[in-house]
């Protein structure tokens, strides 16, 4: 009798939907059958209204089959499940949850995966599995290399931090390398708190060696021997699974006490975040790190010369450090072939908030929100029409159907006062109250600001009671509250010492500009834009 191969994620998301359910069905079904089953448990391919997924091999490849729920498994296994390594069964192609070939749905057949190529493909957990796909190629070059010629593979390589600044990686690279010092370090801001993304959380449980190797290529491009992965105390999977990953690279030889047992030392730990919002800025994670409250620092110094326990120290997001080992495993060249104007590479985009179709797609900047939108989100999911989009996480403008087919870059971005940010789209349809929102932004910030600049503890709560007098002004007064609010706004941005207090007035202004209905303005020539 012929194996059964089967997968079914082991996601948070998933695992939300069931998937331990019907894990458990399928092995129970095939105990009772008596049939030989190959479970494998792994990261989502982004499908999130299709969870759980299940694939089955075949002989013409994998095959899909969704959202099944533990319900469905007796269904699908009396219909010839186990049997599929043999060919597809009729009935069971002709299963009311069958999908088709699985690399052949238009969701992911349209994407250009890179960072996220084996994510959903392979066992997240298994060092044969990823070293079969490419797995340390990029790592054994970085090892046989100089490291200035792997700082300058990521400065030629066009590859900026998947955050709010989008600062150029190698530029950072190259200024922890140069600083000398007795010990450096590599950091890894894995605290992904932003409402709508899940592109390092997803990485994490679906793919872990990816980012062990790609800070294991900072660490040789630097002369750094130690790193940190700092993740939300909220993601315990991808905690689990980071911390079983680098349990068993280390064994294996692939970090530790010699790169790939041949290079130079780089130990790898994990920190659990304590909840704090504020620590996704890179000098308050910094300060959590070393055991205290998470405040933002005074710079200067730069954490690149002055960071972690006062060493020199690399600090980049997960998506970021994930994207070195392809950029150095096929050179520079290959990442920058993507992209638009400034901004290479692909970045993987979280479809959120309102839509028929949430997950993720990874494709090359340029792409539009309009695509996003409608060619993998379906539209909305209430049936409504999408009123306005939040890009870049709750700091984020909301962009109005006019920006939908600016081409998502950053510079293109920032020249209509939007942000990319970490690729996080949150949709909402015309019910949306966007007075309510840009209100909702200043309390969001009073509540998690870290109180050390006066811009931003005391200006998010003014912004709160300001928003509530304009939307309860009558007309005669609202230009007065309106006037107030927009210079507080720029209060916060110029003189908050960080991106919280600093980018807080990016959703309160687009809502402010594009929406000033929300707030009983009247709608302004050129819809307000200024």
């Amino acid at each position: 009798m012929n194996t059964a191969t089967v997968w079914i994620p082991r996601d948070a998301a998933a695992l939300a939907a069931g998937a331990d359910d019907v894990a458990d069905a399928l092995v129970a079904a095939a105990g009772e059958r008596g049939a030989p089953l190959n479970l494998v448990r792994n990261g989502s391919r982004g499908l999130l209204w299709l969870e759980s997924l299940l694939e089955v091999a075949t002989p013409a490849g994998r095959v899909a089959f969704g959202p099944v729920q533990a319900g469905d498994v007796a269904d699908l296994v009396g219909r010839g499940l186990l049997d599929a390594a043999t060919g597809l069964p009729e009935a069971l192609a002709a299963h009311p949850l069958h999908l088709g070939p699985t690399e052949a749905l238009p969701w992911l057949a349209r994407q250009q995966r890179i960072t996220f190529a084996r994510v959903g493909v392979t066992d997240p957990l298994s060092l044969d599995d990823y070293a079969a796909l490419g797995g340390w190629a990029g790592l054994d070059k970085a090892l046989a290399m100089a490291p200035s010629a792997v700082v300058g593979e990521v400065i030629d390589s066009g590859l900026r931090g998947r955050g709010g600044a989008a600062f150029p990686a190698g530029v950072k690279w190259k200024t922890v390398a140069a600083a000398v010092a007795p010990r450096k370090a590599v950091v890894c801001n894995a605290d992904e708190g932003d409402s709508g993304t899940f592109s390092d959380r997803m990485l994490m449980e679906g793919d872990p060696y990816t980012l062990v190797e790609g800070m294991a290529i900072a660490a040789v491009a630097v002369g750094a021997t130690y790193g940190v992965i700092y993740i939300r105390s909220e993601y315990p999977h991808a905690e689990a699974a980071l911390r079983e990953a680098i349990a068993r690279a280390t064994a294996a030889g692939h970090i530790g006490a010699a790169l790939r047992g041949r290079g130079p030392a780089f130990r790898l730990d994990v920190r659990r975040g304590a909840g704090s919002y504020v620590c996704g800025e890179e000098t308050a994670l910094l300060e959590s790190i070393e055991g205290r409250r998470g405040v933002v620092r005074a710079k200067p110094p730069l954490p690149a010369l002055h960071g972690l326990f006062g060493w020199p120290t690399v600090i980049n997001n997960v998506i970021t450090l994930a994207s070195v080992p392809r950029i150095l495993a096929d050179g520079a060249a290959a990442y920058h072939a993507f992209g638009a104007g400034r901004s290479r590479g692909t970045l993987p985009f979280q479809l959120a908030g309102n839509l028929k179709q949430g997950g993720l797609v990874e494709l090359p900047f340029g792409v539009t929100l309009r695509e996003l939108l409608f060619d993998f989100g379906g539209g909305s999911r209430s049936g409504r029409p999408i009123k306005a989009v939040q890009v870049g996480g709750p700091l984020g403008a909301y962009v109005p159907e006019s920006q939908w087919d600016v081409p998502i870059d950053y510079e293109a971005y920032a020249a209509v006062g939007a942000t990319v940010g970490h690729g996080g789209i949150v949709a909402h349809d015309d019910t949306a109250d966007l007075a309510g929102l840009a209100r909702y932004a200043f309390e969001f910030c009073a509540l998690e600001s870290c109180g050390k600049c006066t811009p931003c503890r005391i200006g998010s709560t003014r912004g709160v009671e300001v928003v509530e007098r304009l939307v309860a002004a009558p007309v005669s007064l609202k230009g007065a509250q309106e006037e107030l609010l927009r210079d507080l706004c720029d209060t916060m941005v110029s003189g908050s010492l960080c991106a919280m207090g600093g980018m807080t007035p990016f959703p309160v202004l687009s809502a402010l500009d594009h929406y000033p209905e929300d707030f009983g303005l009247p709608r302004r020539a050129a819809a307000g834009e200024r």
